[in-house]
C-alpha cells in the first residue's frame, strides 16, 4: 500500500498543475484626441471616402493563439490565451475607429461606398507578437489608391513591454496600433 502513495501524490500534483482554462483577449481601441490640424465639416458633399478594403496577416498570426517569439528564429502560438475574434477582423475593426477620429474630413468604412473617387486602403500585417526580449513588434506594410495613384509604406514598430503577461502584451499591441493607425492617417492627409 505505501509504494502507491508516490504514485497517487505525483499524478494528483500532475492534475493540479495542468489547467487548461483558456482567456480570451480583444484588442482595447485606445482613446486620444484627433491629431491636431483635423478639423471637421458639416458639408458631407465635401467629404472624401476611405474605404479600408482589407487588414490581413500574416499566416502565423491568422490562428487563435497569440504569438510570442521565444528566441531569434522560434515562435510559440499559445493553446490557452485566445483571440477572441479573429485578429484579421479586430485590426481592420480599430483601425477605421482610428482613421475616423484621426480624419474627420474623410467618410471611413469597412464596405466599399460606391464612389468612383475613393480612396482605397489596403494593409498587410507580418509581425503582431511579444518577444523574449520584452519588445512588443508590429509591423507590415499598407497600401493606398487614391485618385488612379497607388503608395505603398512599410512599417515596422518596436515597442518596450513595461509590464510581464498577456495583458500587458495585448495592450502594448494595442498601442502599436493606434501609433501606425496615426501614420497612416497623417500620410493620408
Amino acid at each position: 500500500m505505501m509504494k502507491w502513495i508516490p504514485v497517487v501524490l505525483v499524478l494528483f500534483l500532475s492534475a493540479c498543475s495542468s489547467s487548461n482554462e483558456k482567456t480570451y483577449y480583444q484588442l482595447p481601441v485606445l482613446s486620444s484626441t484627433p491629431v491636431a490640424g483635423s478639423t471637421m465639416t458639416s458639408d458631407s458633399t465635401a467629404q472624401r471616402h476611405l474605404w479600408v478594403e482589407r487588414v490581413s496577416v500574416a499566416d502565423y498570426l491568422a490562428g487563435t493563439g497569440l504569438v510570442y517569439q521565444t528566441n531569434d528564429v522560434q515562435y510559440t502560438l499559445t493553446q490557452n490565451n485566445l483571440w477572441a475574434s479573429p485578429l484579421d477582423q479586430q485590426l481592420q475593426q480599430s483601425l477605421v475607429t482610428y482613421l475616423r477620429r484621426d480624419l474627420p474630413g474623410f467618410l471611413v468604412s469597412s464596405q466599399a461606398g460606391g464612389s468612383e473617387d475613393q480612396d482605397v486602403l489596403n494593409v498587410n500585417v507580418t509581425g503582431f507578437h511579444g518577444r523574449y526580449d520584452g519588445i512588443v513588434v508590429v509591423s507590415g506594410s499598407w497600401t493606398l489608391t487614391h485618385a488612379g495613384q497607388t503608395v505603398q509604406r512599410d512599417f515596422a514598430l518596436n515597442l518596450k513591454q513595461n509590464e510581464d503577461g498577456y495583458d500587458a502584451l495585448v495592450r502594448t499591441l494595442a498601442t502599436g496600433w493606434q501609433q501606425e493607425a496615426g501614420q497612416i492617417a497623417s500620410q493620408i492627409r
